[in-house]
């Protein structure tokens, strides 16, 4: 663990500190033990503990924090058999990982919606509104939108989840406002976001947000589900999945499958459309 942490999360800063944490509970949990004496059934042992423990939001880790965990164990095995040459095989190949949930999908309806933004409208958080515009608009995550700098003001993410540079398409209402509050803009940080105290740093609109959704009436409703919010207005107006996966940047037609059902009758459409035209006249 010591060596992974020093050679090897250095090549990973976007999840360096997650995983250090990671890595740091397998060592507390571990370290007494020699590489000879780490089996599976010790691994199962601490996965175990590991899956019943409370957060610090005193709730049960869910299986896929369970998860990241035990990737986290896993890489630092696999660098330590193929460069290292410590081990013949991996301890973790033969543990099985718990089964993650069906992804979450929560989006606002029409009145929820409307009523949200309105909220976010009367703010006393002035650049609420339009963050929660272009999260809507764009699918951008959080971080995505709050390390936003004005040199990307064609929205072109440099720095994104999976590490891949990303173009956002950005039309209508949020570009209206984003040319607005451009006029306005600070001269003293790149960032389009900055905090009102350190203009280095992005804003922080949890508590703003919050409060909206709670003065709006909506719950069970996180930042993150804006992004949803994106996936399923595209779904629902006959986007392909494909399409939905190269707007969010996902890697995978897999992480947008969660949306399928909502475009149902869009593929229902396609296939009507595709046999009137070829048995239409018989």
């Amino acid at each position: 663990m010591d060596r992974y942490i020093k050679d090897v999360l250095p090549t990973k800063p976007k999840q360096a500190a997650k995983q250090k944490t990671q890595l740091e509970w397998w060592k507390s949990k571990m370290g007494v033990y020699v590489l000879a004496d780490i089996t599976p059934a010790l691994i199962v042992q601490y996965r175990d503990e590991l899956a019943s423990g409370i957060t610090y939001r005193h709730t049960q880790r869910s299986p896929s924090t369970v998860v990241r965990y035990m990737a986290a164990l896993s890489h630092a095995f696999t660098i330590a058999v193929k460069e290292w040459g410590w081990l013949e095989d991996s301890p973790t190949r033969k543990v099985t990982k718990p089964r993650n949930a069906e992804g979450r999908v929560r989006f606002l309806d029409d009145e929820e919606r409307a009523r949200l933004l309105a909220e976010c409208q009367v703010s006393t958080s002035p650049q609420l509104y339009l963050c929660v515009i272009l999260a809507l608009s764009t699918g951008m995550r959080q971080a995505e939108l709050m390390n936003l700098q004005w040199k990307d003001i064609y929205l072109i993410l440099h720095q994104t989840k999976n590490g891949k540079r990303r173009r956002v398409p950005l039309a209508g209402h949020g570009l209206e406002l984003l040319r607005d509050y451009g006029k306005i803009r600070r001269l003293d940080t790149p960032l389009v976001f900055p905090s009102t105290t350190n203009p280095l740093k992005p804003i922080e609109l949890r508590s703003a947000f919050k409060y909206a959704l709670a003065r709006a009436e909506i719950h069970d409703f996180k930042w993150h589900d804006l992004r949803h919010c994106t996936a399923s207005y595209l779904a629902m107006n006959g986007a392909s999945l494909a399409e939905i996966a190269e707007i969010l940047g996902h890697k995978t037609l897999a992480m947008v499958q969660r949306y399928a059902h909502l475009s149902d009758g869009h593929v229902s459409n396609v296939v009507a459309s595709m046999n009137a035209k070829l048995f239409g006249g018989v």
